[in-house]
């Protein structure tokens, strides 16, 4: 089969539909750009082979669908697992025999994500519960300022009145303990400064927190980078997004404890959806740690403030994260097993956070 026209190419390439394209011999001819991102491979090693050379087991059910296929009439069925060494997905498999211009045959399969709307969902609750955390923690904050200022205050004019040291230093605690609630009333709250949106290399963004990382843990903790030099500069606040990164690298070094390994990997991603908006491009940060993975009970809320899984912190780093992103238009993931914990930060690519308008944006 000859390869599509440049026309046809970009049509596939734009598709929301991943499409894998078989010639006469059950060899890959042709993947759009939502394959590859789906199946997280890239078409140029897989061109040529069977799915069987490049994915587990599962690469038998989808060649036999297409082999199904040549009967002459579509085939489809739901719920057929495609696994990679990257990526494990769950599509409705829908696959077209047709023959070219030249009487030569080929095979359409089009590969349907069914779990992408759990996803969306998923991303949606997320940010709908960090918007909702950041109100509450911003009103309790309001309501628990104004009477801790009043009682800083009583405590310190209280002590100039008295003439005891040994009382003084009762309104010391109290000035004392205003100051230590004042802070992590501060803390919880995050940056109080407006981000300052310029163009960002993420990787220097990254060589920045694992220069500080390394200082900071020492050889106890192996800090790998896994790189892709292609994703282009994004449009976000340096030192924002640096105590993002921070934040959850350093919860990967508490959940490591005395040696482990930290993976910094990136990926650039097409046709990705956030929430409920869809991005031509996305850049995808992934911190990976070989720890003892996250407890289920706290996997749902592991992003509230205050929620933590040990000690030496006080479970406000992860919250903060997500809110820092969330103003970049991205959002934070985490998938956890024994042995594997991988937090995923996705962010938009061209698109100004402090802009209203999202030209490459549209809504699923």
């Amino acid at each position: 089969m000859k390869p599509p026209s440049l026309l046809t190419a970009s049509v596939l390439d734009n598709l929301a539909s991943a499409v894998v394209v078989f010639d006469a011999d059950l060899r890959v001819s042709y993947l759009n750009q939502m394959a590859e991102m789906l199946l997280a491979v890239s078409a140029k090693h897989v061109m040529g082979e069977p799915p069987s050379a490049w994915m587990d087991c599962h690469g038998e059910a989808l060649l036999d669908l297409v082999r199904a296929s040549t009967v002459g009439s579509p085939v489809t069925k739901r719920g057929v697992v495609l696994a990679t060494e990257r990526s494990e997905v769950t599509v409705d498999c829908t696959v077209t025999p047709m023959i070219d211009e030249d009487g030569e045959r080929f095979t359409i399969a089009e590969l349907q994500q069914v779990d992408r709307h759990l996803r969306i969902s998923r991303e949606e609750r997320l940010i709908a519960q960090q918007t909702l955390t950041r109100d509450v923690v911003r009103g309790l904050a309001h309501e628990i300022k104004n009477p801790l200022g009043g009682l800083r205050g009583a405590a310190q004019l209280l002590e100039a009145e008295l003439d005891s040291d040994e009382l003084r230093e009762y309104t010391r605690i109290i000035i004392q303990e205003a100051d230590r609630l004042q802070g992590l009333l501060n803390r919880m709250l995050g940056p109080n400064r407006r981000p300052t949106y310029a163009p960002v290399n993420i990787h220097h963004v990254l060589e920045r927190v694992r220069t500080l990382v390394v200082a900071e843990a020492g050889e106890r903790i192996r800090v790998l980078r896994d790189y892709d030099p292609s994703i282009p500069e994004l449009i976000g606040d340096m030192d924002q997004l640096i105590q993002a990164v921070l934040n959850i690298v350093r919860n990967a070094v508490r959940a490591l404890g005395d040696e482990g390994t930290i993976t910094l990997r990136t990926r650039i991603q097409r046709q990705l959806t956030i929430g409920i908006d869809r991005y031509r491009l996305a850049a995808q940060i992934d911190i990976v740690d070989d720890g003892p993975g996250i407890p289920p009970e706290i996997a749902d809320t592991l992003f509230f403030p205050m929620v933590t899984a040990g000690t030496g912190g006080m479970g406000l780093g992860l919250s903060i994260a997500q809110s820092l992103i969330n103003q970049h238009k991205g959002l934070v993931e985490c998938h956890s097993r024994k042995g594997e914990t991988v937090f995923t930060i996705l962010l938009p690519l061209g698109e100004d956070p402090g802009s209203e308008r999202q030209g490459d944006i549209t809504h699923d």
